[in-house]
């Protein structure tokens, strides 16, 4: 479980074929990571599966690849990281599972009043649980939904603190972000999908 509050934004240093999935070594300032932990890389789940001094690696598997945009990522690419929420930690974000919903498309951003605001194409799995004023986590980052502009949109406002300090500063239109809707409102969609079935 995360919070949607990046921590640090690594830089993925290596990406190779491993079977059917993929392999990444991410330069990161994290310390004491430990093989087996969680950590959230542009906002989905993954494995700690060898560690050194200012990186770690993760394997990406099959299913996860055809969920996210991780295999068309390349070395060079800087990720939003934030390690798993232990008992006590203050949550200041929403309730993150980790698991990505889909792949979203920004379609418009504006600067206006001291923010920028983005409209983002979303897949129906995301738009289907969103509410204005609920949350949705954009590449690991966790945001209030401002409006639902119109059919398959969502719109987001980044401050600028948060463009500071995760990689959503170099979103262009067409930009693609990995989308997790918020896990309560997952919830009630189900229930109310299972309700008129």
């Amino acid at each position: 479980m995360f919070t949607g509050l990046v921590t640090d934004v690594g830089v993925i240093r290596a990406a190779e074929r491993e079977g059917d999935g993929r392999r990444f070594r991410i330069a990161t300032s994290y310390r004491r990571l430990v093989i087996g932990e969680s950590i959230a890389v542009d906002g989905a789940c993954l494995t700690v599966s060898d560690k050194g001094r200012g990186w770690f690696e993760v394997r990406v598997v099959a299913t996860t690849l055809k969920r996210t945009r991780f295999g068309r990522m390349r070395p060079g690419a800087a990720v939003n990281l934030e390690r798993a929420l232990r008992a006590g930690d203050p949550l200041g974000g929403h309730l993150v599972q980790g698991h990505v919903d889909g792949v979203g498309t920004v379609v418009a951003l504006v600067n206006r009043r001291g923010a920028r605001v983005v409209d983002i194409r979303a897949p129906g799995a995301v738009t289907a649980a969103s509410i204005p004023l609920g949350s949705v986590t954009v590449d690991g980052v966790s945001l209030t939904i401002n409006r639902l502009p119109r059919p398959g949109i969502i719109q987001v406002s980044l401050i600028p603190h948060t463009l500071a300090v995760t990689t959503l500063s170099g979103l262009g239109v067409g930009s693609e972000v990995h989308l997790e809707a918020d896990v309560i409102g997952k919830y009630v969609a189900g229930l109310l999908k299972g309700a008129r079935d």
